[in-house]
């Protein structure tokens, strides 16, 4: 045998179609994996909570390097999904809670300051592990170790005026006879009408509600408003011991990593449900205004990471934690960074995609 035989290489086998298809399904498969997990991941507006800043059908991209990645608590997932699967097995889970992994935030380019535009896990919803809970997307108005108080739908932030988004939507009454053509109000901005006797309710940047005042079918604009002294039944923390409401609401104090607080009734009443169930303690209980943790009545608590309180720019028709309460810092998932695609469910086929909102900042 010859020794130039010996070290002959032998030909590679050529890959066949199939293995060569799969390799690269593989391959695409990680890498969007590890793109949406690191850096960022697209999602799409359902509701008009944060009209006119977002609208209805807005595709976005979210940037998780931002505030940075969280390390996965839950591993065993099919691919490229969320809570659930996709299309006709969408009521299945896609995920296996036999494996709850610690979770970690890797460093990131800055925190969560106020007037972000934050993609979230919904807090209450028990029914998930944190980090598939169902996202949410709302403004940072404030972080832990904050003030915060609502006077007449203004915020106020340590004292003085918070900053307000420049979409900021609130709640009027229109005043007609007759009945105003869709095609008004999306003239001027409207896209939440609702009919009512003598009128419609619309939720409006202040701005395009008096530009109604000077039709001549219009009677009058009338801001929707609460009164200091009402109060709603479902208002977080507790209403029955704080009466407040959407438009007259705190002082509330944020909760920060490291802020010890004693726990009288009030402080109780203010924090003891984010303590129990934001705070990963696995003996907590709240009875009867008291805090038991590990079978002991706790008179002071020092919390273990920071909160947020995240409002919708459309003030009056959002569920936010005026109602539910604080976000907790291992529920962010990154701040929302520009308007890629954006289609109008309303309209028709050819006037379908929003043109001037592609590739629009989000501010």
């Amino acid at each position: 045998m010859s020794i130039f035989n010996i070290f002959k290489k032998k030909e590679k086998k050529k890959k066949g179609a199939v293995r060569e298809w799969v390799d690269a399904i593989v391959f695409a498969v990680i890498a969007a994996t590890l793109i949406r997990w690191a850096f960022m991941e697209a999602y799409t507006i359902p509701t008009p909570s944060m009209e006119n800043t977002l609208l209805v059908g807005d595709f976005l991209f979210v940037s998780k390097i931002n505030y940075g990645p969280r390390t996965p608590k839950t591993p065993l997932q099919v691919p490229l999904t969320h809570a659930k699967l996709w299309g006709p097995l969408s009521d299945l889970s896609s995920y296996s809670d036999a494996i709850q992994l610690p979770q970690f935030r890797l460093p990131g380019l800055g925190d969560v300051e106020r007037n972000d535009v934050v993609v979230f896990n919904y807090p209450p919803e028990f029914e998930h592990p944190t980090d598939l809970k169902t996202h949410y997307i709302k403004r940072c108005v404030a972080v832990g170790g904050d003030t915060l108080e609502i006077k007449d739908t203004q915020v106020y932030i340590n004292g003085e005026k918070g900053e307000n988004p420049a979409d900021m939507q609130f709640l009027y009454f229109i005043a007609s006879d007759k009945t105003i053509n869709q095609r008004v109000f999306e003239q001027n901005g409207v896209w939440d009408v609702r009919p009512y006797d003598g009128g419609c309710y619309i939720q409006a940047r202040p701005q395009d509600a008096q530009k109604f005042e000077s039709l001549p079918f219009v009677k009058r604009v009338i801001p929707v408003r609460h009164q200091e002294s009402d109060v709603e039944p479902r208002i977080f923390p507790d209403a029955s011991r704080f009466p407040w409401n959407v438009d007259y609401y705190g002082p509330l104090v944020i909760p920060a990593e490291g802020m010890t607080i004693q726990l009288d009734e009030d402080m109780v009443a203010t924090y003891g449900s984010t303590i129990r169930d934001y705070e990963g303690l696995e003996d907590v209980k709240v009875q009867e205004n008291k805090l038991i943790i590990d079978g002991k009545v706790a008179t002071e608590y020092t919390f273990q990471q920071n909160y947020y309180f995240m409002m919708g720019d459309n003030r009056h028709n959002s569920e936010d934690s005026r109602y539910w309460g604080f976000v907790p810092e291992d529920h962010i998932v990154g701040e929302a960074s520009f308007i890629w695609m954006s289609i109008d469910p309303n309209a028709d086929l050819l006037g379908k995609i929003r043109w001037s909102r592609l590739f629009s900042g989000i501010n």
